[in-house]
């Protein structure tokens, strides 16, 4: 594996530029191909750990940046599922202050808090109505998406939006609009295994 970069001179502030680089880090970093079995227990001959790549500082940097650029301008807060969307909340809220947005980030978790207040929803209180953009690294069918959704729903925001690094083309993006969503991908996996 080629390690990530960390020259920062070498960014372009530039969206074509900073979509190639971006590809670029998860084909070399992120990309293992193999076979595996997925969260869905389907079998697959390749497996993307977006977390190698988000985790990073260019390549956190790069995803916060696209998805900011994605993002609607109702929107209030962004969200995802625990583990996949949280580098991925943590630095678009980030990028979004240096930027004057100041968009702040809730991290869903996949089982309550055992002790305090026992909540699924990490994160700054936000209004109840709020709308929100739910992220996630990889969608594959869809389902992680849609719990996100139906966490959110019940602690009184409004789910708007679906952004997603990668769509691996596998029904997600079909379950998705089942429910109502868009499925707005940074790539898709044509993209990815080119």
């Amino acid at each position: 594996m080629r390690p990530i970069s960390t020259n920062y001179s070498k960014i372009e502030i530039n969206e074509s530029s900073d979509k190639e680089r971006l590809l670029e880090l998860i084909q070399a970093n992120a990309l293992e191909r193999r076979n595996v079995v997925l969260s869905t227990g389907k079998m697959s001959d390749y497996y993307v750990d977006c977390k190698r790549v988000t985790l990073s500082p260019e390549g956190a940097y790069l995803t916060a940046k696209l998805m900011l650029d994605l993002l609607r301008s109702d929107v209030s807060a962004v969200a995802g599922l625990t583990l996949g969307a949280d580098p991925i909340v943590s630095t678009i809220a980030i990028l979004s202050h240096i930027q004057g947005r100041n968009i702040p980030a809730l991290i869903v978790r996949k089982e309550p808090k055992k002790h305090g207040t026992k909540r699924y929803i990490e994160g700054p209180a936000i209004s109840n109505g709020s709308k929100v953009t739910v992220v996630d690294d990889v969608v594959t069918s869809g389902g992680s998406v849609l719990r996100c959704v139906e966490r959110l729903s019940s602690e009184g925001y409004e789910p708007i939006q679906v952004l997603t690094i990668l769509d691996r083309m596998e029904g997600g993006r079909e379950t998705l609009e089942g429910a109502g969503f868009k499925l707005e991908s940074i790539f898709t996996k044509d993209d990815l295994l080119g």
